[in-house]
């Protein structure tokens, strides 16, 4: 199961020792396989809308900052609960903060 956690901007401002942490926690995932991508978001972007068969772009930023989506991983699994765990882990190193984590539904979920 493959299941996205992003991160909200706002929350604690990184330090030396949240760095060092957050390094050894991704090498971790990263070996164990369970970590398949990370990285951060511009806080641009262009939202695409399509009504009535009319294709339409706005550039962004369109949220407020606080809901603004600034990084993810995207995790490998066996299920919900451990994609839980992994973000508990996250979130303890990371300090205050908010995201989500959803799954991610492909090709291989079909049948």
């Amino acid at each position: 199961m493959r299941y996205l956690m992003t991160t909200y901007a706002g929350g604690s401002t990184p330090d030396e020792k949240m760095y060092a942490e957050m390094g050894a926690f991704v090498a971790e995932l990263s070996k164990s396989g369970a970590l398949l991508a990370t990285g951060g978001l511009e806080p641009q972007g262009t939202h695409a809308s399509s009504t009535g068969g009319r294709v339409t772009f706005t550039d962004g930023p369109y949220v407020e900052a606080k809901e603004l989506i600034v990084s993810f991983a995207l995790l490998d699994v066996h299920s919900k609960e451990e994609a839980l765990e992994l973000a508990r882990r996250f979130w303890t190193i990371a300090g205050d903060g908010e995201g989500d984590i959803r799954r991610v539904f492909g090709p291989e979920d079909a049948s």
